[in-house]
């Protein structure tokens, strides 16, 4: 067997597909003893999943901003374990990361959906005992998932799919460890790409957004034809193109001209001849009076979560033969005596999951938590508790197991987790599936946000979790031990974001109200707590937009084009999908400029890679510097930084178009100066 290794930081086939016999050795070998689970990686683990799960969920809630929190840990956490009498290991750092970075996936899930029990009315159903239950189990239940899915997903898929926001971490971590160079060009594109955000975002300095919109000749395609074209200036999003590469950056990019360049303009066309509102619309607002933005949010949106799920269940048939073998080998664990087990190979380190006959008996727990849950805590009072109880456990657990492989794979391609449109979904089969069975009012809508908190957590958890087993995989981290702080990460955060929401909802409230009369805005919160009320009120849901998607999906993958990737690029904004798709373009070329050296393409490469990272960091960190400074700034109506006032104007919007295009330009200058090492 070949092993590849290189020069420095991680092996030189980290992100390649390994040849025949070609073996991937991490940074850190299964037998070398390097200390990993210990005090100190636990303590400083569990306090960053507190902070950074009380900070997102805060200023989610406050400022509708929720920023990433694994890259900015993984900087802490390699700052941190400098100061220690002994510097801490990359190992120890995976695993403080590992536990912290829970904290931004139960935020996502949990400030997602629960919010709107109370925006909803249900005050007085709901206690902080119920919301830290939904997402303490959603979280687990997105661990267990996809543990049988591990090897999957990070070896036998490995150099297929990118895992843009693992590159990103991992890249900070050996760079931490390793020094020199290395962390020397990361340290530069960290301040570069941070200074170049926070002057867009911060200081206002330049458009956000590069837009079609603002430029007068475009003026009869924007109000006529509402065909509007924009891409995203930021340093980051284009740096998470660069890494996720040209083949899915280009079926993204085609999903999403679909979405704006077609179905965006027939909507328009066909909106001329009605003269009413079309649901899912709200009130009266008809479709010739929307933006293109409003048309794509009310309805081609839909189109893509239709697609999305179509395609997780084509990814669920195709995943089914490793779903069945791992469950399978669970069941023979627990039943199997002692000594039958004797002869079996030793797994590596490297390599070694909790066994499927823990993982079996933790679902078994969870199933049991989950019906008694909702029968004695959520349903206790109702008519036939029993029934709605196991209806309620089947949802959550069907869904969630139907979805975790979407979000896994979406997380692997584009680092974007569609866990909103996913849990609209959820919300809609929940919703139509409790009125059908009886089930209604109050306790209706309370019983089916739950659940779609379960659920959204749950996605939200098992696409991070398959960014840390990637990232560990990388380095050499024991999956196990990743996959137990998940688990211990989830307890930390649950109980923090559960505190944060029931104390907001006292102090600011979430609703207008006298007592409350600037609520909070919890603009997705607010969505949800929509769709609840228009499944039970019969307005039903947009069936025929989910069925054009799905039919969109199938079509892909008999062409043989990913359908999650497209689906993806139909759901999320064109401003998101261009620059993916341009930093793609860029390390495209880049590769091209190296006429085929092998060596000189793995250096330009690799050199490319870390300054994308640094960009991705650099945004990350800024993002919660800007949210932080929004956040006092609008308390406390002050103005703690001078703004340039050029985010909505035509020449902020020109000055947006060519700073994108400079830093462009210095990445592919600067990727191209790596060198081959002799």
């Amino acid at each position: 067997m070949e092993v590849v290794s290189g020069k420095s930081g991680l092996p030189a086939n980290a992100y390649t597909e390994l040849k025949p016999g070609e073996v991937y050795m991490p940074v850190v070998p299964a037998g070398k003893g390097v200390k990993e689970f210990t005090f100190r990686s636990i303590f400083v683990g569990i306090l960053m999943a507190i902070l950074f799960s009380g900070a997102a969920a805060y200023l989610g809630l406050k400022i509708a901003q929720v920023f990433e929190a694994a890259i900015p840990i993984a900087i802490l956490a390699v700052g941190l374990g400098q100061m220690f009498r002994r510097k801490s290991t990359i190992l120890e750092n995976v695993i403080i990361q590992s536990i912290g970075a829970a904290s931004g996936l139960v935020v996502a899930g949990a400030i997602f959906t629960l919010p709107a029990l109370f925006i909803l009315g249900l005050d007085d159903h709901v206690n902080l005992f119920q919301i830290f239950i939904a997402a303490t189990f959603g979280g687990i239940i997105g661990v267990v998932f996809l543990v049988p899915l591990r090897r999957y997903f990070v070896a036998d898929q490995h150099g297929k799919l990118p895992f843009p926001e693992a590159t990103a971490t991992t890249e900070v971590l050996v760079a931490g460890e390793k020094g020199g160079a290395q962390a020397k060009i990361l340290a530069v594109a960290m301040v570069i790409g941070g200074a170049y955000d926070f002057l867009m975002l911060a200081m206002h300095s330049w458009a956000e957004e590069f837009t079609t919109s603002m430029i007068a000749v475009f003026a009869p395609l924007t109000h006529k034809i509402k065909a509007v074209f924009s891409i995203n200036t930021g340093a980051a999003v284009m740096g998470l193109g660069y890494i996720v590469g040209l083949r899915y950056a280009v079926i993204i990019a085609v999903g999403s001209f679909l979405s704006w360049f077609v179905f965006v303009p027939l909507f328009n066309h066909l909106g001329g001849y009605i003269s009413i509102a079309i649901p899912p619309a709200e009130g009266d607002m008809t479709i010739a009076s929307m933006s293109a933005h409003q048309i794509f949010v009310y309805y081609v949106r839909y189109i893509g979560i239709g697609g999305i799920f179509a395609a997780g269940l084509m990814g669920i048939v195709k995943s089914m033969p490793i779903i069945v073998q791992a469950f399978t080998k669970g069941f023979k664990e627990i039943f199997a005596s002692r000594k039958s087990h004797e002869g079996d190979e030793v797994v590596d380190r490297t390599q070694r999951d909790i066994p499927m006959s823990v993982v079996m008996l933790i679902m078994v727990a969870l199933l049991v938590g989950t019906w008694l849950f909702f029968r004695f805590s959520v349903l206790n009072g109702q008519s036939d508790p029993n029934t709605m109880s196991t209806v309620a456990l089947v949802v959550v657990f069907v869904v969630s197991f139907l979805f975790t492989t979407v979000a896994a794979r979406a997380i692997a391609m584009v680092g974007i987790n569609p866990v909103s449109g996913m849990t609209i979904i959820t919300l809609i089969i929940s919703c139509l599936i409790l009125v059908a069975a009886g089930l209604s009012g109050p306790s209706g809508m309370m019983a089916a946000l739950l659940i779609g908190g379960m659920v959204c957590t749950a996605l939200a958890m098992s696409g991070g979790l398959i960014t840390d087993l990637k990232i560990g995989y990388w380095i050499g981290a024991t999956p196990s031990r990743q996959e137990w702080c998940k688990i211990l990460g989830t307890l930390f955060a649950a109980a923090t974001v559960a505190a944060v929401i029931v104390m907001l909802n006292q102090v600011d409230g979430f609703v207008v109200s006298e007592a409350h009369p600037k609520p909070l805005p919890a603009p997705q919160a607010n969505a949800m707590a929509a769709i609840i009320k228009g499944i039970m009120s019969a307005k039903g849901a947009p069936w025929l937009l989910y069925g054009i998607g799905a039919v969109l999906a199938i079509l892909m993958e008999l062409l043989g084009i990913a359908p999650l990737a497209f689906a993806l690029g139909m759901y999320i904004p064109l401003s998101y999908n261009t620059p993916i798709l341009l930093g793609a373009i860029i390390s495209h070329l880049v590769i091209k400029s190296a006429k085929g050296n092998e060596g000189l393409v793995n250096a330009r490469r690799e050199r490319g890679t870390l300054i994308a990272s640094g960009f991705i960091a650099g945004g990350a960190l800024m993002g919660v510097l800007g949210a932080v400074i929004r956040f006092i700034e609008t308390k406390y109506e002050i103005a703690l930084l001078p703004s340039f006032h050029n985010s909505d104007t035509a020449f902020g919007n020109w000055l947006g178009a060519a700073m994108l295009a400079a830093v462009c330009i210095y990445v592919y200058l600067d990727a191209k100066r790596a060198k081959v090492e002799i």
